[in-house]
């Protein structure tokens, strides 16, 4: 079975899943989003358009990665259906939440060291 899984991959019949793909491309840019939502309504911890939008772009890969490992994001919010709309929405709140979390505890740490 697992010689077989390995032959596939190697193989020309080899498809990618862009069910997946997408869903991280989509907790991403959910990131970026979130982290520049974060930013805009804690002033105080704010790291600049573009800092927030890194820091919302790790979030966002982290907040889908661990929600999805969980069974709480992606597919699994959808009952299996990786291209349905729980999985859309599973993906953006996942990206969102993580990337507007990540940002403010970056924000915190920063303003806590003096800038």
């Amino acid at each position: 079975m697992v010689c077989e899984a390995a032959a596939s991959r190697r193989g020309a019949n080899y498809e990618m899943d862009y069910s997946i793909m997408m869903g991280m491309i989509i907790s991403l840019l959910s990131g970026a989003a979130g982290g520049n939502v974060a930013g805009a309504l804690m002033k105080k911890f704010s790291l600049g358009t573009i800092g927030n939008s890194v820091a919302g772009i790790a979030g966002g890969g982290l907040g889908g990665g661990i929600l999805s490992m969980l069974g709480a994001g992606g597919a699994a919010a959808s009952g299996g259906d990786a291209g349905g709309i729980g999985s859309l929405v599973g993906s953006v709140a996942s990206g969102g939440v993580g990337g507007g979390a990540l940002m403010a505890i970056i924000g915190m740490v920063r303003s806590a060291m003096g800038r």
